[in-house]
């Protein structure tokens, strides 16, 4: 590897030069909003304003999971929030997330609205709100949130790390995706020495914590994330794979993905989601058939 280097850092950093790079126009080094826009308020008292990225998908999953386990006040709608349209930088979401990045969720279930941001904050919110998918007791709460925390601090370095030098940059730097590619592979063996001795990240009971890793990991080792899989050897974390696989049969993972979706088949895009029917109705296949 060729460690040479032509690049010196000024001595007060000035600003991110055009880079041609997927996401360089909606990266900026400030915060607040960009322009005035108020977010769309639907019937039901949980109203979740994203899109179908694995932090999205996260939110949509543990919805559709409290729904299907019986709890009818978790209805909710999904609104979608393009952000490479910059609709994240709206004075509406920002009021509901500051951090400007999706997912965010604004519960209307009480007199005064309650906002919630961050997928791990959302996932545990709705959790402690239903009694639902977070063990009560000591031992197994703890480790149910040791992953979900795990996870929160990990993912960085899948997405923004590897992914990011890997898909999106617009030069090929070998020590980053070297870097990057090292840490993701030892993230999964650490799943994957885990997922040998335990049916779910937490024990034997699916929690949010399989709610959070799923949508990164699991889509990882199946090589639908970053066209990775063959660099990444994926095929040899084998216990992560069962897993995945096993999540993956669940019917409300399977909504909760297709929830705020704009990639991938039509018939899996619901881009916005108000009543159990739209499934069955408004997603993108059906939208665009002729009457």
């Amino acid at each position: 590897m060729d460690n040479s280097c032509s690049y010196t850092s000024p001595q007060v950093w000035s600003g991110i030069k055009e880079s041609g790079s997927r996401f360089a126009s909606i990266n900026r080094p400030t915060a607040g909003p960009t322009h005035d826009k108020a977010l769309p308020v639907g019937r039901h008292p949980l109203q979740l304003y994203s899109l179908g990225t694995p932090n999205g998908v996260k939110v949509t999953v543990m919805l559709e999971e409290l729904l299907a386990a019986g709890h009818t006040g978790a209805e909710y709608d999904a609104w979608l929030i393009r952000i490479q349209d910059g609709d994240q930088f709206g004075s509406g979401f920002v009021s509901a997330n500051p951090n400007a990045k999706i997912p965010a969720l604004v519960d209307r279930s009480a007199p005064t609205p309650v906002r919630v941001f961050e997928s791990g904050a959302i996932l545990m919110y709705l959790a402690e709100k239903f009694g639902a998918f977070l063990p009560a007791d000591g031992p197994r709460r703890a480790e149910c949130l040791s992953w979900l925390f795990w996870q929160m601090g990990s993912a960085p370095f899948l997405g923004g790390g590897f992914g990011h030098f890997y898909a999106y940059a617009p030069t090929k730097i070998e020590y980053a995706i070297d870097r990057y590619a090292m840490e993701v592979k030892r993230q999964l063996d650490v799943l994957d020495r885990h997922l040998a001795e335990s049916a779910y990240l937490a024990g034997d009971e699916y929690t949010v914590a399989d709610m959070a890793v799923w949508p990164w990991y699991g889509t990882l080792v199946k090589g639908q994330l970053y066209d990775a899989g063959e660099f990444l050897q994926v095929q040899a974390y084998s216990h992560v794979l069962r897993w995945t696989n096993q999540v993956a049969q669940r019917p409300a993972v399977q909504r909760g993905r297709m929830v705020n979706r704009t990639m991938g088949a039509l018939s899996n895009q619901l881009h916005e989601r108000h009543d159990a029917g739209d499934f069955d109705t408004q997603t993108q296949d059906k939208l665009a058939a002729p009457p």
